[in-house]
């Protein structure tokens, strides 16, 4: 982000207080009568319904057309641990884009708490008041039981989309540029760099989208393997379940030889030119650092990689969540989907490759601002 958004961002902030308001459904005034059907004593009637029929709160609130934006400030963007209250800003941003993508009421809610016990039971308790949970920015290993509690107690859609908004674009990447290069989607090497909650999430789902997929996982230091014993127990499901491969040990300029996809989670500039040099003819780079990835395109095409995909908007194919979420959030709204499963994520990914119907090197995702991208999402999540 250069000085000058930096200086546009505090002056649009400070100019709007912020980036949301609420607005009433009802168009026009409001007599006596309106007032009196939409409150007292007309409300009343309304609660009943509901408390004789929990199942119309939908029916009779904003509830179906409501998402939480739930966050504890601990993984926020690239910044890492701000805080709770720093994190506003962003769920405030997250719900500009639902509005925005979807038109999607949200509202930004941030939790002060360490304890993940205390943070489940905080979100179970005013998930009445909501339609669909988005958890935001909550670090990883907490944010995978957060989840898996969550959706286990909780009737409405919980997402995680630091997870799984990112595993879905990253798929719908990777179908249209295995068009572009003449690959099998099956008969790919993956090396994923980074295997915290976007790398676990987007494992996790090319290999159940493509079984036979070898994917490599690194960290701090090279491929993560079975023998390490310091491997956490996340990392070390993903190997013993077989989403990853244990190629026992190796840096990761050596995991890289010879692979066709290297998807990069993780920090900037770790990946030299050599070492796209030394992977597979027209390799696939996915270089996801933001906003410096951890090559720059420039560099990935000179050594001779065919297609290249960043986070930044400045570059051709941007991975951007706001392809995803949207889409899926109102279509599970619009659909009374209670989970979003795996099924529904490959079938989100289908639907983005799909969007772009000639995939080129410079084109295998659709751009954000494309009219119709969320509500082609939508249509799937049934």
């Amino acid at each position: 982000m250069t000085k000058d958004y930096n200086k546009l961002a505090e002056e649009l902030h400070r100019k709007h207080g912020g980036k949301l308001t609420t607005s009433l459904r009802h168009q026009g005034d409001m007599g006596r009568g309106e007032l009196s059907a939409y409150y007292t004593p007309g409300v009343g009637h309304i609660s009943m319904l509901v408390a004789e029929d929990q199942s119309r709160l939908r029916e009779f609130t904003w509830t179906k057309n409501l998402v939480a934006v739930i966050s504890d400030g601990s993984a926020v963007l690239g910044l890492g641990d701000i805080g709770p209250a720093a994190s506003l800003p962003v769920m405030e941003g997250k719900a500009l884009l639902f509005k925005y993508f979807a038109d999607l009421d949200s509202v930004p809610i941030v939790i002060d708490c360490d304890s993940t016990d205390e943070i489940v039971e905080t979100i179970e308790r005013i998930s009445l008041s909501f339609g669909a949970i988005n958890l935001e920015d909550f670090a990883a290993p907490r944010c995978f039981e957060i989840e898996n509690r969550l959706k286990e107690s909780l009737s409405i859609p919980v997402f995680h989309d630091d997870q799984h908004g990112t595993a879905v674009v990253v798929l719908a990447a990777l179908i249209n540029a295995c068009k572009v290069t003449g690959r099998d989607m099956n008969e790919l090497k993956i090396v994923v760099v980074g295997i915290g909650a976007a790398g676990t999430a987007t494992a996790r789902l090319i290999k159940q989208f493509a079984p036979g997929v070898s994917i490599v996982g690194t960290g701090r230091d090279g491929a993560l393997s079975l023998s390490d014993a310091g491997l956490g127990s996340e990392k070390r499901q993903l190997l013993t379940e077989g989403v990853l491969s244990d190629v026992g040990s190796g840096e990761l300029a050596q995991v890289m030889v010879g692979a066709d996809v290297v998807i990069g989670l993780s920090a900037p500039g770790i990946i030299s030119p050599d070492m796209v040099r030394s992977m597979a003819k027209d390799p696939i780079i996915m270089a996801l650092s933001n906003p410096v990835p951890e090559i720059y395109p420039e560099e990935a095409r000179a050594a001779g990689a065919a297609v290249i995909c960043t986070g930044r908007s400045d570059f051709p194919n941007q991975v951007n969540n706001a392809l995803a979420f949207p889409g899926i959030f109102r279509g599970a709204l619009d659909n009374g989907v209670a989970k979003i499963t795996d099924e529904h994520k490959m079938a989100a990914a289908r639907a983005l490759a799909d969007f772009v119907p000639e995939p080129c090197p410079d084109k295998v995702i659709p751009s954000i601002f494309e009219d119709g991208l969320s509500a082609a999402v939508a249509q799937v999540i049934v």
